[in-house]
């Protein structure tokens, strides 16, 4: 299974400028929030959830702000 970041490392991450590199990707209905760290592009996940899943891009955009998330990619 995939390697995934909790949401508390991710705004630890953030806030110290170890990830500045965000992307979000289009995943069957909902959207899910990738960051790259080396080489590797991580999902953040959920506690219930491998790979946390938004259901809209507004929301993800929401979420962003509140972690201090400042630049995001969208692919589609």
């Amino acid at each position: 299974m995939k390697r995934a970041i909790e949401q508390e490392t991710l705004q630890a991450l953030v806030e110290t400028g170890a990830a500045r590199e965000f992307r979000v990707l289009r995943d069957g209905e909902g959207w899910h929030l990738e960051l790259r760290l080396s080489a590797r592009w991580l999902p953040v996940r959920s506690r219930r959830a491998p790979i946390r899943v938004w259901r809209s891009l507004t929301a993800v955009g929401r979420f962003c702000e509140t972690v201090g998330i400042k630049v995001l990619t969208v692919e589609l």
